[in-house]
């Protein structure tokens, strides 16, 4: 079940990523983070520079299953064995509360 951040979701929206903003200082992601596209958006990030100030804006993001937590744990793992304190803010209702589900918010510093 894809939890949609708003509205309804089309499975035309099932593409998203994470971009560089602000120079670089942040990321932020645009779409649905889903199981669908799970490995495609870790693979993808593993090609941007770390954002310097840490911050992910994830005002963006239109749709999540479990999978989106799953995401945000690895990235924040990979990033963390570079020397990068990742925090996620702007998280929209649907991935608070299966960061809440899954114990992980303080973990993710979800905002």
């Amino acid at each position: 079940m894809i939890a949609g951040c708003g509205r309804q979701t089309d499975p035309s929206e099932l593409a998203g990523r994470f971009v560089a903003t602000a120079g670089g200082a942040r990321w932020a992601f645009d779409g649905a983070l889903t199981f669908g596209n799970a490995a495609a958006v870790l693979l993808e990030a593993a090609e941007l520079a770390p954002p310097t100030s840490g911050v992910v804006d994830c005002a963006g993001v239109r749709a999540v299953d479990s999978a989106a937590v799953t995401v945000l744990l690895a990235l924040k793992r990979r990033l963390a064995e570079r020397g990068v304190d990742l925090r996620f803010v702007n998280a929209p209702g649907p991935l608070r509360a299966l960061a809440d589900v899954y114990d992980v918010e303080e973990l993710l510093g979800i905002a």
